[in-house]
């Protein structure tokens, strides 16, 4: 069996996949998102997903990499991470009451055969009305400042997500069925990486 590496710094990531039975080891592959042009929500996910796997692949052996990258598509915007406290202030604002699609881009690489598949996942997620005090309070925690959409699921923003259409896991990062199916594509079966030991 092939070693799990996950391509992501994300915890959010990281914990689904624990959650879900396997134990991916983490390396980060330090890609700059802000070099990449932005085209359509779901091909520029899946290009910023292979370029992470491609980044930690070449120096892992025999290994399943998992690059991953998220965007959530909203007005005809593609929304990364805000980074500053204005920018999610903003979003929020114009999110509230409406809603958005998240996409997450994956790329799993078998570096022992050299062969790799990227694939895109699309999830609906409608807002809540929040008020302005929410807001505030949501933003002043940094938590949004750093996730993709400026909100999360599984944390503090979940309370401000009044329901989502398609794959839950998707919005926290990483989308599981679709994962199952790129490994079955590529030849694994899912559950033999269960409680696996990835040392």
């Amino acid at each position: 069996m092939p070693r799990l590496v996950l391509a992501s710094a994300s915890p959010a990531r990281l914990k689904t996949l624990r959650d879900a039975g396997l134990s991916p080891e983490v390396v980060v592959s330090g890609v700059d998102e802000e070099t990449v042009p932005k085209t359509g929500p779901a091909d520029y996910t899946m290009r910023l997903a292979q370029l992470k796997a491609v980044a930690v692949a070449s120096s892992e052996k025999r290994a399943l990499v998992i690059g991953c990258d998220s965007v959530l598509s909203f007005d005809g915007e593609i929304l990364g991470k805000p980074g500053t406290e204005a920018e999610a202030t903003r979003r929020w604002q114009q999110m509230r009451g409406r809603s958005g699609v998240l996409h997450t881009g994956h790329c799993v690489i078998d570096t022992h055969r050299e062969v790799w598949l990227a694939r895109s996942a699309a999830t609906q997620v409608r807002f809540a009305n929040v008020s302005d005090e929410e807001i505030a309070a949501y933003v002043a925690t940094g938590e949004p400042l750093a996730v993709a959409g400026a909100f999360t699921l599984d944390g503090l923003g979940g309370a401000f997500v009044a329901g989502v259409t398609g794959d839950p896991h998707n919005v926290v990062g990483i989308s599981l069925p679709l994962l199952r199916l790129m490994f079955d594509e590529l030849g694994f079966t899912w559950t033999d990486f269960w409680s696996s030991p990835s040392t």
